[in-house]
């Protein structure tokens, strides 16, 4: 089909083309960007098997330049390649409640670049050839392939679930916020938010206070002579305080007040569904992000809103202990390998070499992989180090090379970026008590740095498991009803009608063995899902 470059071109139109190709001979789509396209032909009714993202793997392919943060857009991508000047990406899109609807499938591209004479589909073909140039020249061309293959799957499946959306009764999400917080109030925060203010005021007998700012707070408890350094939960329950527990409460509520309350549920639920936009690869890591919705952030309490439609179903499917299993994968420690294959692997660990002490080995692997080097964690980190030496190693290696301000790579290839702040947003857990040092090189210190990269090797190489996984799982739900509905990390909810229900779970197993095998080829280890069949999604957790 020829269309002109300068031009909007009508969604119906070029639907039916895309349809017409689709139905012949399922074709690999190639476009700028998924998220701008395939919103729209969802919306046409049509769906496509597969694509390549340009955007998303001219991301990857400029990170393992060592690049990061480099301009991605089709417009930048063909400027680099001719050695024209590179424009600058356009500001992220505002997030959009459901309802919006573009009306022309190609329009984001008839701005700037069109004006001086910008051919889309000349430019698509350019960068296409050069991207697959350029993924050939990388140290592993068939991993990247299979990285780039999923982080474009992924896409599809993230436009699918924002054009499906989460089944949501809006009617038990009112009654929820009502038993939490008391009816809505015309002016001001609901009731309980205001008796807990006033609990607060009176237990450091004040009163004007605001809970909701940590500044407040923090010289609240200086004047009681308790010195926080933040109001974060973990180190609240520290402190020995009247007014820490309507405190902790306060938080909690006013969190979901304000990020699921009753504005949400206008905004965001409709016709019985949570309509949310993905992001992925949204964090460094590869992990997923939304633009507004939350929907990776939903409270538990909030999620027994989230109920299977009449007739159908949850398969609710948890990866347990994914990360230690990817270091075991990973770093070919043959040792560490055979514990992975247990079905519970800090159990094998324990009787393999730590006298039978689960929380010991726990304690180890975590130690290991998130770089925690005082209390509990030193004997055990000796035991791992000495039973397990290719493993440590392997995580060691990566935290020297962030230390010096090196980059590191996942399993596939995606690539972390440079040594500066970016490290602190980017998605990952180490845990809330070790800290960090601030130093004049890109604002974190080196250790923090190789607390980053160190987990970086396993995070990353667990996102794409995950990515691949529901890849796969996409492919194998072709044919039936059911429908991918929500991805959190390492956990994906399918919708399905109750009679395909083991059909389902069938599905799920089988997708993380494939995932495992695409990702390791013959590793002996397994990665188990945790797969519950459920009518309501906090029923599963």
């Amino acid at each position: 089909m020829d269309l002109p470059a300068a031009e909007p071109v009508p969604v119906s139109d070029l639907a039916m083309a895309v349809a017409e190709r689709e139905t012949a001979d399922h074709p690999r789509w190639v476009w700028a960007s998924t998220a701008e396209v395939y919103p729209a032909l969802l919306r046409a009714g049509v769906r496509v098997a597969r694509c390549h993202d340009l955007e998303l793997t001219e991301t990857l392919l400029i990170g393992h330049a060592g690049w990061w943060g480099a301009p991605r857009s089709l417009a930048a991508a063909r400027a680099r390649l001719l050695g024209l000047p590179v424009p600058p990406d356009p500001p992220p899109r505002a997030a959009e409640p459901p309802g919006f609807a573009q009306g022309a499938l190609f329009e984001a591209m008839a701005g700037p670049p069109a004006a001086a004479g910008f051919d889309v589909l000349a430019a698509t073909a350019q960068v296409y050839a050069d991207q697959q140039s350029r993924i050939a020249q990388t140290e592993h061309p068939g991993r990247f392939r299979l990285l780039v293959a999923a982080e474009s799957a992924g896409a599809l499946v993230a436009a699918e679930m924002g054009h499906t959306g989460v089944p949501w009764r809006a009617d038990i999400h009112d009654r929820l916020l009502r038993e939490l917080l008391g009816p809505p109030q015309p002016v001001g925060p609901p009731r309980r938010l205001a008796e807990l203010s006033a609990e607060i005021n009176a237990a450091f007998g004040t009163w004007g206070l605001h809970p909701d700012s940590p500044a407040e707070v923090v010289r609240a408890f200086a004047r009681a002579g308790v010195e926080v350094p933040n109001t974060r939960a973990w180190v609240l329950r520290r402190v020995d305080h009247p007014a820490v527990k309507p405190l902790l409460e306060y938080k909690e509520l006013y969190r979901i007040w304000t990020a699921h309350g009753w504005n949400w549920l206008d905004d965001w639920v409709s016709d019985g569904r949570f309509r949310a936009e993905y992001v992925p690869g949204g964090v460094v890591s590869g992990r997923w992000a939304t633009r507004g919705g939350g929907a990776l952030q939903v409270p538990k309490v909030v999620r027994r809103a989230v109920v299977a439609d009449p007739g159908w179903t949850f398969v609710v499917a948890d990866a347990g202990q994914l990360e230690p299993r990817m270091l075991a994968a990973v770093s070919g420690d043959q040792r560490l390998a055979e514990a992975g294959a247990a079905g519970d692997l800090y159990a094998a660990l324990a009787a393999d070499s730590f006298d039978g002490d689960r929380a010991k080995a726990k304690v180890a692997l975590l130690g290991a992989m998130y770089g925690q080097t005082g209390g509990d964690a030193i004997p055990a980190l000796a035991v791992l180090r000495k039973h397990y030496p290719t493993a440590f190693e392997y995580v060691e290696a990566a935290a020297r090379t962030g230390e010096a301000g090196g980059l590191v790579r996942s399993w596939l290839g995606r690539t972390s970026p440079p040594a500066s702040t970016a490290w602190r947003d980017a998605g990952l857990d180490p845990p809330e008590e070790s800290g960090s040092a601030e130093s004049s090189q890109g604002g974190a210190s080196g250790r923090a740095r190789g607390r980053f990269t160190r987990n970086f090797v396993i995070q990353a190489t667990a996102a794409e498991w995950a990515l691949v996984m529901i890849a796969t799982l996409r492919t194998a739900l072709d044919g039936t009803k059911a429908e991918m509905v929500l991805f959190v990390h390492d956990e994906v909810v399918v919708h399905c009608p109750a009679e395909q229900a083991d059909q389902v779970v069938a599905a799920v197993h089988a997708s993380a063995a494939e995932a495992g095998r695409l990702l390791f080829g013959a590793t002996t280890v397994r990665f188990p899902l945790d797969v519950s069949v459920v009518g309501a999604y906090a029923d599963g957790k």
